[in-house]
């Protein structure tokens, strides 16, 4: 039976920095590290993002091993044996546990259509499989106008395919972008050779030899050499579950990262933490909150206790437009857009009882601290004093 001073289930950005973080207070206790991939560690945004502009391939690695791992692909962990401190994985070994990290991170969502074909993008697999289709064919249809489906459709434009991208809300991104901005990209994508379905959704699709009908809920047919789902995650929360451990909308953790057993933490796209800039719990998939709690999470796990308060920011690129955003950015908030250039370049300040609760930069770099402390700050704020708190 393998045994190890700290056990970490799971095989992304969160589960390499917990490593990091170990490393930093433990240089020689024994680390085990079990992933379902296929491939160690790797860096995620670059699959929708810089791989598609020419970066190589080994730019992602994360070199996990280098810091004195056991990693163990292409395993699953079943169970949690609490009173024994053992994980079982889908191939009958046990692994003993001093500390154990869960780092399961999430499931993608998946289309009620049970056609084969469609990608799910979330891991280096489904990479190597759009790019190799994208090699040999010219149509596609992205499913959802959310952060990876706006992503890949401009990676997959960039790259000269013809693309449609089909989303039910009004806008690209418009559960986060405010109303303007959002239908501003409605017309941004199309200029771009990107043909937008809005509002709509998909009735059924159907296989025919290499290429796929798609019947919308309004109507309207797209044909398709390739379909990409990109419509969310839910979080992995089943092993956590089983063992007993709290959950809602995932693992929920204390500001140590600590879930409800004393020996078991977890951290990355599946815990739920407290916030305090935002006073509230939140739950976040992005690589910075990876990357950061990862750490913290290795600290902890190896005797340290730090409270993480860090406040989470992510960022995107959709063809030529790039931003930052920080905190919780909400399009029902009360929304104030302070352009430079509009639609171009500007800061868009998300207001919610008289606090900052999110930032968005657009096209604005360097102020992702300074927008950590104006949410922070207790305000009171409205839409005439936050103008201008940020340069644009």
């Amino acid at each position: 039976m393998p045994a190890y001073t700290y056990l970490i289930i799971g095989g992304g950005m969160t589960a390499d920095s917990a490593v990091r973080g170990i490393r930093q207070v433990d240089k020689t206790g024994s680390i085990g590290l079990i992933s379902n991939e296929p491939h160690p560690p790797y860096n995620r945004p670059p699959l929708s993002k810089a791989l598609w502009k020419g970066e190589p391939i080994k730019t992602i690695w994360r070199n996990t091993s280098e810091r004195g791992v056991e990693i163990h692909l292409g395993r699953t962990a079943k169970g949690i044996d609490l009173r024994n401190k053992t994980v079982l994985d889908d191939r009958g070994t046990e692994y003993r546990f001093g500390k154990l990290l869960l780092a399961t991170g999430g499931k993608v969502r998946k289309l009620p259509s049970e056609v084969d074909g469609i990608i799910y993008f979330r891991t280096l697999d489904d990479f190597h499989r759009l790019r190799a289709l994208a090699g040999e064919r010219e149509r596609f249809a992205v499913i959802g106008g959310g952060f990876i489906g706006s992503e890949v459709a401009a990676a997959l434009a960039m790259n000269g395919k013809q693309v449609t991208i089909i989303f039910p809300e009004e806008g690209i991104g418009a559960r986060v972008y405010p109303r303007r901005l959002s239908s501003h990209l409605n017309s941004y994508y199309p200029e771009k050779g990107v043909t937008v379905l809005a509002e709509d959704g998909i009735s059924y699709i159907e296989k025919r030899d290499a290429s796929y009908s798609i019947k919308t809920t309004k109507g309207r047919e797209v044909v398709a050499d390739g379909i990409v789902a990109g419509i969310g995650i839910v979080p992995d929360i089943e092993l956590a579950r089983s063992a007993g451990l709290r959950a809602d909308n995932g693992i929920v953790v204390d500001e140590y990262l600590q879930t409800s057993h004393p020996d078991i933490f977890a951290a990355g796209d599946v815990a739920n933490f407290f916030n305090p800039s935002l006073g509230k719990r939140m739950r976040v998939e992005h690589e910075d909150n990876a990357n950061t709690m990862g750490e913290t999470a290795g600290k902890n796990i190896a005797g340290e206790r730090i409270p993480y308060v860090h406040l989470p920011f992510f960022y995107s690129d959709l063809f030529e437009l790039g931003y930052e955003a920080v905190g919780d950015l909400d399009s029902r908030y009360e929304v104030v857009e302070d352009w430079k250039r509009q639609f171009a370049e500007g800061v868009i300040y998300y207001l919610e009882g008289k606090r900052v609760r999110g930032v968005l930069l657009w096209n604005t770099w360097g102020q992702v601290d300074h927008a950590r402390v104006l949410i922070a700050d207790p305000g009171p704020f409205t839409v005439k004093n936050v103008l201008g708190r940020l340069p644009a």
